[in-house]
Parts: C-alpha cells; sequence; structure tokens
C-alpha cells in the first residue's frame, strides 16, 4: 500500500525490533528487586534504569539520561566507543551499570561522567559523583562504600557521598592503561572488563595494559581528509599482544603487591574471580592448548595452581568459570563424551545430554547454567549444593535467565512468536512479566528447520510467503558460518530478515556447518588448519540436500551473502566453487587470516611462522585469479575489527588479475553499521545487486 512502511526501514528505524524491550537484567541477592534497562518507545535508542518489586510486580523509573543530562548528544570518549564497539553496544544512554552485593547502590556511565544510583531508601535517588572523565566502566565495591572506576589510563575512586576521591593507580607511560579489558579480552575472550573488588571493598584486582609491544594501525576517513586518522593497538596474528599483568591494589593508599604467575608460558589473562570463597585467575597460553586456573593469596600476591587443562587442538573459553561456590568448591567446565560438561572439584555433575554454554551465576542458590540439549534451542539448568541437577526451562525456546534468593528471571523467545518475554516467578507466587515497547515487526517468518547430510547440518528454509508451488525460485544463501556461532536457532525475529528476502522471490537457505557450536568438542574442532575447506563444504551440502527436499529451488541461479566471517564465506564460495555459486555479496570480509587478530586466527590457524601452509590454505588473496563469478565486496572503511584493508587487498589482487568486481565504501561505518540509514538502505542495494547479477548468469 502507498506510504506503509517497508520491512528495512522498519528493522533499521528499531534497531531490529530490539529497542522498548527490557535488557542488561540483574537480581538482587534477595531476588526482590531486578534491576533492567529499557527504553521509552520501539524506535528510542535511549535506555533508561528501571526497577521491578518481584513481589508486586511494580516497575519504577530509577534514572532517565534525558532528565539527566537533556536531549543532547552525549559525550563519549574514544575509549568508551571501543568499549561499546566490542560489546557490539549500538544503544545510548544507560547501556550497562554495576551494583555492590545487596544491589541496594547501583554506579553508572552517563555521557562520560559518574553516577550513582541509590535504592536503599524508599525512593530511588540518583545523583553525579565528581570524577575525572571520560569515566569508564563504574563499579561499587560489594559493601557499598566506594564506586571505582577507569579514566584517562589511571583507575580512581569515590566514596558514595562524593567526598574522598582519589587515584589508586596511573600511568608511567602513555601506552600503559589500568583497569580496562586489551583489544583481545574485549573482542575474542569476552572479558570486558580490567578491575575487580575485593568481597569487603579494602582492595582491587586492577589489569594493567601496556600496549607498547603492539604493532600500530591507522584508521582513516577517506571522506574527511582534515580529520587525522585514528591510531589502533592491533595485534594482528603472530605478532605482540599487549602485555597484561595484575596489580592487588589497597583503597587505603598502602603498598600493593603484583600478582605473579608465569606469564611467558601463560601470557593470556582469561578471567578473573573474586569473591568470599576466594580470588582466581584464568590464565591461558598462546597457542591456547594449555590453562591455569590459579588462586591468589591477597596479603602477598602469591599463586598457586588450583586446576589446569589441556587439549591437543585448542581449549574454549566458557564465560562464568573459573568461579567458587560459597563452600570453596571449584567450579569449572570440561569437554567429556562428546560434550562440554560442568564440572564441580573434578566432577562432572551434567550429563553428555547437555552441551553447556556459559555458566550464569555461581552462588548460595547454587549453579545455574546456560545449555542446550537439542542444537536449536538454549535452556537453564540448576546445578543445587548437593548436585543435584534440575532443568528450569521448557522445551522448543530459546532461553536465557538469573536465578538468585529463590526469584527466577528468564528471557524467552521461541520460534513462532514474535518478540521477547521477561518472567520473574518467586517462590510461592505469581509470574509477573516485564512491560516491552518494542514493535511488532510488519511480517511473520514462516521456517522450515531442517536437517540434512551425514553431518546431521541444521538448516533454516523460507520460501516466499506467496509462493506457488512449481514455481522455481532463485536461490539466496544467508549464512554467518564462522565458528562458535549459530543462525539457526528457533527464534522467530532471527527469521525476519531472512523472510524478507525470500519475499522479493528467492528460496532462502540458512546453515550452521560444522564449528558453529552447541554440537561438542569434535564438531568444533575439526575446523582447525582446514577451516576454509569444512565451512564451504558444509554450505555446499545444505544446499544440495534442500534442493533435494524441495524441488523449486533453481540451482541454476545460486547467490550467497553474509557479513564478517560470513562475508568471508560468500567470498570463498564464488571463487572456489563457481560451479555452485553464482554471485556473492561479501560483507566486511576476512581476506587474508594474516591481518586478523592472534587470540581469535591461532586459535584455528596457529601461528602464521608456524603453520604457513594454513594461512595461504585460506587466503582468499591467493584465489582472486579464480574470480569468474559477479562479486560486491562490502565495507565500513572505519572498521577497527576487521579493517578495511582486507577488501581493499583483495579488490587490489583481483585488479591485478583483471577480474570484474564492484566495491561498495562505507565511510564513516564500522563493523556494526548500526546507522539506521546504512542499515535500511544496505539491504536494498544488495537485493538490486543480486537480482542483476543473477540475470546476467541467467542469460549466460
Amino acid at each position: 500500500m502507498p506510504g506503509q512502511e517497508t520491512f528495512p526501514h522498519a528493522s533499521a528505524r528499531t534497531q531490529r525490533f530490539t529497542r522498548g524491550g527490557p535488557r542488561s537484567l540483574q537480581l538482587d541477592l534477595t531476588g526482590t528487586r531486578l534491576l533492567f534497562v529499557r527504553s521509552g518507545a520501539g524506535d528510542d535508542p535511549v535506555g533508561s534504569l528501571w526497577v521491578l518489586d518481584t513481589a508486586s510486580g511494580e516497575e519504577t523509573l530509577v534514572a532517565d539520561p534525558r532528565a539527566l543530562i537533556g536531549d543532547g548528544d552525549e559525550d563519549l570518549s574514544d575509549e568508551e566507543r571501543s568499549r561499546r564497539e566490542r560489546s557490539r553496544e549500538a544503544a545510548a544512554g544507560v547501556v550497562g551499570y554495576a551494583t555492590d552485593e545487596s544491589g541496594g547502590v547501583v554506579a553508572f556511565a552517563l555521557s562520560s561522567r559518574l553516577w550513582l544510583a541509590d535504592l536503599r531508601g524508599p525512593e530511588p535517588v540518583v545523583r553525579e559523583l565528581p570524577a575525572q572523565r571520560p569515566v569508564v566502566d563504574p563499579r561499587p565495591d560489594p559493601t557499598g562504600r566506594w564506586v571505582a572506576y577507569a579514566a584517562a589510563g589511571a583507575l580512581h575512586v569515590v566514596d558514595i557521598d562524593g567526598t574522598d576521591h582519589r587515584t589508586l593507580v596511573a600511568p608511567d607511560r602513555p601506552t600503559v592503561h589500568w583497569g580496562v579489558a586489551e583489544f583481545v579480552a574485549a573482542e575474542e575472550m569476552g572479558r570486558y572488563r580490567g578491575f575487580w573488588w575485593a568481597p569487603d571493598g579494602s582492595a582491587l584486582l586492577v589489569a594493567r595494559v601496556d600496549d607498547a609491544p603492539v604493532q600500530r594501525w591507522h584508521v582513516a576517513d577517506p571522506a574527511h581528509p582534515e580529520r587525522p586518522s585514528a591510531e589502533l593497538a592491533y595485534p594482528a596474528a603472530g605478532t605482540h599482544n599487549a602485555d597484561v599483568t595484575v596489580r592487588l591494589v589497597p583503597v587505603d593508599g598502602s603498598p600493593g603487591h603484583e600478582v605473579a604467575w608465569d606469564r611467558a608460558a601463560r601470557p593470556y589473562l582469561v578471567a578473573v574471580h573474586w569473591s568470599g570463597a576466594g580470588a582466581l585467575l584464568h590464565v591461558m597460553s598462546r597457542d591456547q592448548r594449555d590453562s591455569d586456573v590459579l588462586e591468589v593469596e591477597p596479603a602477598t600476591g602469591a599463586t598457586r595452581v588450583r586446576h589446569s587443562e589441556h587439549d591437543d587442538v585448542w581449549l574454549d573459553v566458557v564465560d562464568g568459570v573459573p568461579a567458587l561456590l560459597p563452600d570453596g568448591r571449584l567450579v569449572t567446565t570440561v569437554e567429556r563424551d562428546l560434550a562440554r560438561r560442568l564440572v564441580v572439584d573434578g566432577t562432572a555433575v551434567t550429563g553428555p545430554e547437555v552441551q553447556v554454554s556459559h555458566v550464569v551465576s555461581v552462588g548460595a542458590d547454587g549453579v545455574v547454567v546456560a545449555g542446550s540439549d537439542d542444537p536449536v534451542e538454549s535452556h537453564l539448568w540448576l546445578v543445587e549444593p548437593d548436585l543435584t541437577v534440575r532443568r528450569l526451562t521448557e522445551a522448543g525456546g530459546f532461553h536465557t535467565g538469573l536465578l538468585s534468593g529463590g526469584s527466577l528471571a528468564v528471557t524467552s523467545r521461541w520460534l513462532d512468536t514474535p518478540g521477547t518475554t521477561v518472567a520473574v516467578r518467586r517462590e510461592n507466587a505469581q509470574k509477573v512479566r516485564l512491560r516491552s515497547y518494542a514493535e511488532e515487526p510488519p511480517l511473520r517468518a514462516e521456517v522450515r528447520m531442517l536437517a540434512v547430510g551425514e553431518h546431521d547440518l541444521r538448516v533454516g528454509l523460507l520460501l516466499p510467503r506467496d509462493h506457488v508451488p512449481g514455481t522455481r525460485l532463485p536461490v539466496l544463501l544467508d549464512p554467518y558460518g564462522g565458528p562458535h556461532h549459530q543462525e539457526v536457532i528457533a527464534v522467530h525475529d532471527m527469521w525476519l530478515e531472512p523472510q524478507w528476502w525470500a519475499d522479493q522471490g528467492f528460496a532462502v537457505v540458512v546453515a550452521d556447518g560444522r564449528g558453529t557450536g552447541s554440537r561438542g568438542s569434535e564438531w568444533d574442532r575439526c575446523v582447525r588448519d582446514v577451516i576454509s575447506d569444512v565451512v564451504l563444504e558444509d554450505q555446499v551440502t545444505a544446499l544440495t540436500e534442500v534442493a533435494a527436499l524441495e524441488p523449486d529451488l533453481d540451482t541454476s541461479r545460486v547467490a550467497i551473502r553474509g557479513w564478517s566471517f560470513g562475508g568471508y564465506l560468500a567470498a570463498l564460495a564464488v571463487l572456489r566453487r563457481p560451479d555452485v555459486f553464482h554471485a556473492a555479496v561479501a560483507g566486511a570480509p576476512v581476506t587474508d587470516w594474516a591481518l586478523y587478530d592472534t587470540f581469535y586466527t591461532e586459535r584455528y590457524l596457529g601461528l602464521p611462522a608456524e603453520a604457513p601452509e594454513a594461512y595461504e590454505r585460506t587466503s582468499l588473496l591467493r584465489d582472486a585469479h579464480r574470480l569468474e563469478r559477479p562479486l560486491l565486496l562490502v565495507h565500513g572503511l572505519a572498521d577497527d575489527n576487521v579493517v578495511a584493508a582486507h577488501t581493499l587487498r583483495l579488490s587490489s589482487a583481483l585488479l591485478a588479475a583483471g577480474r570484474p568486481h564492484d566495491v561498495l565504501p562505507l565511510s564513516g561505518v564500522t563493523h556494526m553499521t548500526s546507522q539506521p540509514v546504512v542499515a535500511e538502505n544496505l539491504l536494498l542495494l544488495q537485493l538490486d545487486w543480486i537480482r542483476r547479477a543473477l540475470a546476467r548468469v541467467r542469460l549466460v
């Protein structure tokens, strides 16, 4: 209808229909109070801080950014922008917060300033605290007296009443930063923080990051030559990482201690845990085949090995472990019986039928784990203190959540229902649902979930909703396909964009090949050294098997599109299998793995100096002369994750080989492509390009 909003516009405006929904949930110790962030409308990017009384269901607004700083743009530092890019955070306003142990004192950064919300009285009280700007990652101590934060390379604390501000540790040279995560920790390990409070608030464990050894890259904005380029300390595969140490820093200013471990053998600081039961460091070797869990003696900084692991291929980083139960038992995971299993003091307590994805919480209630007994679903299990295991969520959906003080908060998504629901249930009380202002999508996805081929590949197939059987359809493969990331899951809104593509006249195939997770260590590790061969083979298998099931797929007209690893896979497909794939859109592709970061790349390919053949085998540059199909390369010029050099080098190699191709540079756009106008028009441009490319192929 004339004037009706298109799906690309609606999706971009609402950030894929996520704005306005509750997020960033945290229960207090008693389970009576649930904190969360939510914006005021389905197209409102500005998150506010809210609190729910889990007994009454009453929601109370705690902090409204517009009331605190007005409607203008936030003042974000380069450090904060980088943190948000690493965590794929595209919202504004309150995007994160931290609390004391009781949940009554909440700290957050807003427009690079320090704010505190006190929930201990009858009404929330919010005030700004004096701080050195730009404030990064403020966190109250467990007792609720102090707030620590990073700023300008240093770590600072201030009393919650705004007095006694002090700098605890400061950099001795420009390349040193205290209290923040280095690039690979935030981008690849899932560790976004760099300091951890003692349970009594008397001291902190603080990471010291020295970027001096890391090579410098420069990311320029060619559309604005008057602006200086941004210098980026980027540890590409085979080059030096940042030098990371940990220091125990008392709040009272007394001398601290460096935490000692064999950093030559275990240079990666993967995780830190500090609770009433003790302090732990998780450290890992450069080749990611050996790791240690170290117990820290706070009085001296000395460590001893509590637990060690080895894997001949690689060790996975599992969020939430290692950790200690209140009685001191160590919580870890192990790859055993073709499954990742939860381990408590050496005893595997979850069965081989459950693939543990991460540990949600460890505390007096026991251990809450997220995982799956079906690759397309996600569920919660509670491991009680006596090690009995109880499932908390019902089959058929994709669930995450929290458990504390007898309250269970579950975020649920379903295959047949749009949107996300958050429900809170207390013992002997009625379930309470958080309000959501997220908009209803303008279409419904109709996906067939399939399992095909000898490897039981999970595939989603979508046809136009008005499809007439017997009408042949061009095929669009729309994968990510990379290690440890699934696309084929039982979540309706994951299929909205593929359904829009299908409604444009395509049969859309989305396949999770080997390595994509939730299927066990053998499934994941088979990509080692041969990642390009395995992922491409599985996409071909998925297409072939689905075409055998659905005769309306026209395999003489097959396009493939993807972003990031998916972009790599799309370009790989037309370069190496032009007999199967007839056109490709490669967005932000990794074209030469020697240009990508250490922790990710070396896990799958090893060090370039030790395994040059693996890097040669997986590089797209060596195959540039083979291109005979239409290829569109798309790249954000401000991308500091997969830098634009990847696309530019492939384009240069294609030009040198005399192979025609198209390049779409996105000025000022990062890896997230979060700007609404970019997200909307990029979809439309790809649609037009793919249609024209397949039309040319058909005429040949």
